[in-house]
């Protein structure tokens, strides 16, 4: 049946073409597993474009109702906080997968003539990859999406000349409001992910027109050549499969809550960016000042993302092999200790830094303020005349509570 199918499609279609370009591509030194890490972050892409578009179902991009819609996907809609689980942990994973690709490529040494603007094309989507991760900051509306999202905006204001301007476009004028959280959302959801596949597709297309570079062994290349069909597509499958139920089980049993709605005069929230902008954070602790702030945000990255762009030109030569190429390795070996160090610093700050709930503060200011403590108890503190209220909030939900508080009558807390 699927035979009969399938020529019947080629008759009309012409699809044998088609299937010898994207299957039948020969792999220098045959199929390998260090070879699917492109293949797990197009798969993780079209997995956050697809719970993208089910979440902005139910989101309203205005200050008014971003938060509340975001709280109505977590405790109304059906199966909401899983899709916006795997939505969030996708990200995440992302990053892994392209970072990894990325490696991949670096080690074995693919960024080489000709393949210069294949490798181009790779960390433009590792920027875009990035700005997907920041721009997907603010939508939620709360008070971590804010702060981090300000402090954002803040470094950019630092560049020289073109800051100002850039911190206006972005801002949509001088404070965080409306016009921040429409244009990060349509940024987001409509500009980055047209400019990601017109790069995916342009980077497919110079892999097709130069060839996969295999192993950088050229006496392994050329001992054998194998199609990428069958053997890679399985290893592919296999670990696409693998990292959706690793995404799976982390939206399941790794909820991702909210903080409490955006409050633009709490100056004294601390927000706490993502594990992949930890390192960066961390660093800008040691760059303080007028000298080594802006050397922090603008000008070392800078530097950073022209260096990768200029790698193959830096290091033109053919030789593929790790032993060609001690300096190039050693720098990018120090760049990884590096990052991992400065994300050890900043988890173990971060431990050490005594953060309450800002809905258990607000909480406790409720219940000082109304005289709750003459009837109720909390951990020991307060009278014995009413129902201890130490976990009535792990025992009831957010519906009940304030049902309870709005008809007394109607609801008991015994």
């Amino acid at each position: 049946m699927l035979s009969r199918l399938y020529a019947w499609l080629d008759s009309r279609l012409k699809l044998e073409p088609v299937k010898e370009t994207l299957l039948d591509e020969p792999i220098p030194g045959g199929a390998s597993w260090i070879y699917v890490f492109g293949s797990a972050t197009l798969f993780l892409f079209f997995l956050q474009a697809i719970t993208g578009m089910f979440l902005a179902v139910y989101y309203a991009p205005t200050p008014d109702h971003a938060y509340d819609s975001i709280r109505y996907i977590e405790t109304q809609v059906l199966f909401g906080p899983f899709v916006r689980g795997l939505h969030h942990w996708g990200a995440s994973a992302m990053v892994v997968a392209i970072g990894l690709h990325m490696l991949q490529v670096f080690l074995y040494g693919a960024y080489k003539p000709p393949r210069e603007l294949m490798w181009m094309v790779g960390v433009l989507l590792l920027l875009l990859t990035m700005g997907f991760a920041f721009t997907g900051y603010l939508p939620p509306w709360d008070q971590n999406a804010y702060w981090a999202t300000q402090v954002g905006i803040n470094m950019v204001g630092s560049v020289p000349f073109v800051g100002t301007f850039l911190v206006r476009v972005m801002r949509g004028g001088d404070t965080l409001g409306a016009l921040t959280l429409s244009r990060f959302f349509a940024v987001h959801i409509l500009f980055l992910p047209a400019a990601i596949m017109v790069l995916i597709a342009l980077h497919m297309f110079i892999l097709r027109r130069v060839g996969p570079a295999g192993p950088w062994s050229k006496e392994r290349a050329a001992q054998s050549r194998e199609a990428f069909y069958p053997r890679q597509v399985f290893m592919d499958a296999v670990v696409m499969l693998g990292v959706f139920l690793v995404v799976v089980m982390l939206a399941l049993l790794v909820p991702f809550p909210l903080t409490d709605k955006a409050n633009p005069s709490d100056h004294n929230f601390i927000p706490v960016p993502e594990w992949y902008f930890l390192f960066y954070y961390q660093f800008l602790k040691y760059m303080e000042g007028p000298v080594l702030g802006p050397i922090a945000t603008w000008v070392l990255p800078g530097a950073f993302i022209a260096l990768l762009l200029a790698l193959p030109f830096l290091d033109p030569h053919h030789e593929r092999e790790p032993a060609s190429r001690p300096l190039v390795l050693g720098v990018g070996a120090a760049f990884l200790v590096g990052v991992f160090v400065l994300i050890g610093l900043s988890v173990r700050d971060l431990q050490a830094m005594k953060r309450t709930d800002p809905a258990v503060v607000s909480g406790k200011a409720l219940y000082e303020r109304f005289g709750c403590m003459g009837c109720h108890r909390i951990h020991g503190e307060g009278g014995a005349v009413g129902p201890d209220l130490s976990y009535v909030g792990d025992q009831r939900d957010r519906d009940w509570l304030i049902k309870h508080f709005r008809d007394p009558q109607s609801t008991s807390l015994s």
